[in-house]
């Protein structure tokens, strides 16, 4: 017996956006609370806030807004999939349902950077999105907690976004 199918979150964009922050999938936690990096241990929402300067422990539409308003858009790489539990390399693979990039980038043609959060989403969207030619891809360094590498370390890697 295979798990669920599992839907992610809708972009969260508008036609302000300049930056593509992309996951690969949200975790259970994330998707119980209906909501972007939802585990309070993932390190997403305190380095995005000290990125851009506003409260990570702002109410979550707060600092959705506080994203959107200095050009940066989130979404994931998956639509859908089956995945027990939280963990990547739990994803089954036979069940990856991809979201639709060519609409998104032609729908907000000022996206021309794409950062993944992390190697996950930036082999899924590899192996299985098409790459716009007038898009810029970088990976960073996951801020899952399951990510074994410093948050200053984490911190120094994400404030490219700031600099190009």
């Amino acid at each position: 017996m295979s798990a669920p199918l599992l839907r992610g979150f809708p972009p969260v964009v508008d036609e302000n956006a300049r930056v593509l922050i992309l996951g690969s999938f949200p975790s259970a936690q994330s998707l119980a609370v209906g909501q972007y990096y939802g585990n309070p241990r993932n390190a997403f929402w305190a380095i995005t806030a000290e990125l851009f300067g506003f409260d990570a422990a702002a109410p979550y539409e707060n600092r959705l807004a506080a994203l959107q308003s200095v050009g940066v858009a989130l979404w994931d790489v998956l639509r859908a999939c089956r995945r027990p539990g939280s963990a990547d390399s739990a994803i089954e693979p036979k069940s990856l349902v991809v979201n639709d990039f060519g609409e998104l980038f032609a729908r907000y043609p000022t996206i021309t950077r794409v950062y993944f959060n992390g190697a996950k989403a930036a082999e899924l969207y590899r192996r299985l999105a098409e790459a716009d030619e007038r898009v810029e891809y970088r990976r960073l360094p996951s801020t899952s907690p399951a990510h074994a590498v410093g948050r200053g370390a984490k911190l120094a890697a994400w404030r490219v976004i700031c600099s190009s």
